[in-house]
């Protein structure tokens, strides 16, 4: 399988008052194409700081990250923004919907970034938005959404630039069992379709139900990687 994430020696630390906070202290981890995997671990295990540094959005202190054959750390703030923009989807436990845009133009707004064609984006928009189950409420404002559909509105979001990988930050934490499931099985099906890539940083359980790769951490270290033999039904 193709490497689309190579972390070598991977340390991330933070100023805390006088002294230093190691959040991640050498991190060696390879994503291939297609996985559906998972940091798990406890609140300060450091896994939310790795899925930012593979997202881009900040760089190790030491080591490498080669995120789609880029260096993180050598990007530029516009070579960062690019790669997010084009190659990269995020889902956050807050929905960061635009309250005063339809659905259709939550979704649509990354497709604007891209500078994608209206009638490409009309349609890929709402391609994304029955991918969700959402189609039907396209011209909804998001205050008259309920939870789970919102949350939706945000794969639909961060799908429809087809990434080729999805960051996903405790993604079911505002979300009772049955949305929380209904939203699983959107993404399992979203990947077994597209080959997109899901990595998830997760302490809930109802989320490594469905995970095919497990990578638990603890205080900033790689504690163990399990890959699942069987497929969730």
């Amino acid at each position: 399988m193709e490497n689309i994430v190579t972390l070598k020696n991977v340390s991330k630390k933070f100023k805390v008052g006088d002294g230093d906070f190691w959040a991640l202290k050498n991190i060696n981890l390879e994503l291939s194409k297609g996985e559906f995997a998972g940091l798990v671990g406890p609140s300060g295990s450091g896994k939310t700081t790795l899925l930012n540094i593979i997202g881009s959005l900040d760089v190790p202190t030491d080591g490498e990250a080669i995120v789609l054959g880029k260096n993180i750390s050598g990007l530029s703030h516009k070579e960062s923004a690019d790669l997010r923009n084009h190659y990269l989807g995020f889902i956050f436990q807050v929905y960061n919907l635009l309250p005063v845009y339809t659905v259709f133009e939550n979704v649509e707004f990354a497709l604007l970034l891209q500078k994608i064609p209206e009638t490409e984006r009309k349609t890929r928009v709402m391609e994304a938005l029955e991918w969700v189950g959402l189609a039907h409420l396209a011209h909804t404002k998001p205050s008259k959404l309920s939870g789970g559909e919102g949350q939706r509105v945000a794969i639909a979001r961060a799908m429809v630039k087809r990434p080729e990988i999805l960051l996903a930050d405790e993604p079911t934490a505002n979300l009772d069992a049955e949305n929380a499931h209904h939203i699983l099985k959107i993404m399992e099906k979203l990947n077994q379709e597209l080959k997109t890539t899901f990595l998830f940083s997760t302490h809930d359980e109802k989320v490594m139900q469905y995970l095919k790769r497990t990578v638990r951490l603890r205080d900033g270290k790689i504690e163990s990687d399990h890959f699942e033999n069987n497929q969730k039904l």
